[in-house]
């Protein structure tokens, strides 16, 4: 019950912060009256979902609506099964109003699907990065896209910097020699280094690049970053990170380079097979941003002769990776399904933020303004 009451208090105090006040900039998108159908597509907690009253983020938590959603006489429907044309999904496409969707397990919302949603109005992220819809065809049939901004970050960049760790300090191949009943110091010693020293740099530096930076700065590493733009001037100098305007002049000093853009039409297979040659051989690559900004078989090419070292990463092209997907099995890697970003404290903050967008479309209010990723037929400014 004490836990219950944590989530409950968590996610009304998130509601209510000064995070979700509203904006006038964009024009009000109002849900007409009466009863709606929202859909919500999760993964399934299965065994697990009943271990944590705070794992809402599931299937069966489903962002903690369902309660709150029938009380006011709306139908709540939650699965899984968001693939092919037979899947649940597909059956409520045509008359579903919202559709609530994530990142870890994304529902592809292509221009075909939008074109069945005849009912259709808004489109949800419970979390961050919306690039699993068809951005343009959602703008283009007036709807709303939107996302919790900055709900995760925290999550992300933590996870990030934890991954940096593994591949800089060896860690996997001694993890496998305790399960396997081994134990040889050389085989994790003959590429085991220190973080301190190293030149690190990320590309894109929006909140969670930030973030990294900050955290980043105790280590004593040589820090870069590239993006559109510069960062303000009093936190590049508190991070002691340097701006780098053309990514293929940053690229060769680093040692490590870690991946924070969106995928956008302009980022999409940014890595090649040509870029990746412009890196330091031996280098390492985090990438929590999104599986398709790399190009696939150059990564495992690479990773095959040694020229990255390591990469590490849970966004995988497509979502959930098939069994078959070469990044299973490349050398050189540690990799994770899409995780970072769901932590049970982002979940909490994600559902919350999923909330109050939904209470704001029945009162016709707005949302809060960084949370739009489409709005009256314009696409947000990282997905131009």
């Amino acid at each position: 019950m004490a836990m219950k009451r944590v989530a409950s208090s968590a996610i009304n105090a998130f509601a209510s912060s000064g995070y979700l006040r509203s904006s006038s900039r964009f024009s009000r998108h109002y849900a007409s009256s009466g009863s709606k159908k929202i859909v919500g597509v999760f993964y399934k907690g299965n065994e697990y979902a009943s271990m944590n009253p705070n794992f809402l983020g599931c299937v069966e938590g489903g962002c903690g609506l369902r309660e709150w959603l029938e009380s006011k006489g709306h139908q709540y429907i939650v699965t899984d099964d968001k693939e092919g044309p037979d899947c649940e999904l597909e059956k409520h496409m045509p008359d579903l109003h919202v559709l609530i969707s994530t990142p870890f397990h994304p529902a592809y919302v292509t221009a075909e699907r939008i074109k069945k949603a005849k009912n259709l109005q808004l489109l949800l992220t419970a979390g961050v990065g919306s690039d699993h819809i068809d951005l343009k065809a959602a703008a283009a049939a007036g709807l709303t896209v939107a996302e919790v901004t900055g709900s995760n970050v925290v999550s992300v960049a933590e996870d990030e910097l934890m991954r940096i760790l593994i591949l800089v300090r060896n860690f996997l191949p001694g993890h496998h020699q305790v399960i396997s009943g081994e134990w040889n110091v050389a085989g994790v010693a003959y590429r085991a280094y220190d973080l301190e020293g190293k030149t690190v740099g990320t590309v894109g530096c929006g909140r969670i690049g930030k973030l990294l930076l900050q955290r980043l700065k105790p280590f004593n590493c040589n820090l870069f970053y590239h993006d559109r733009v510069k960062m303000d001037p009093q936190l590049e100098k508190e991070t002691g990170a340097k701006f780098e305007e053309d990514l293929d002049t940053m690229l060769p000093k680093c040692d490590i380079v870690v991946v924070n853009t969106p995928l956008t039409e302009k980022t999409r297979g940014m890595f090649d097979k040509d870029r990746i040659a412009k890196m330091k051989k031996g280098v390492l690559i985090v990438n929590n941003a999104r599986g398709a900004i790399m190009d696939t078989q150059a990564v495992v090419d690479a990773c095959s002769s040694g020229h990255i070292a390591g990469y590490s990463g849970d966004v995988w092209n497509p979502q959930p990776a098939p069994k078959d997907h070469p990044w299973r099995y490349m050398p050189n890697q540690a990799m994770t399904p899409h995780v970072s970003g769901t932590t049970i404290d982002a979940q909490l903050r994600y559902a919350a933020g999923v909330k109050d967008m939904l209470d704001r479309y029945f009162k016709g209010e707005d949302f809060p303004v960084q949370n739009y990723i489409v709005k009256a037929g314009e696409l947000a400014p990282q997905y131009r």
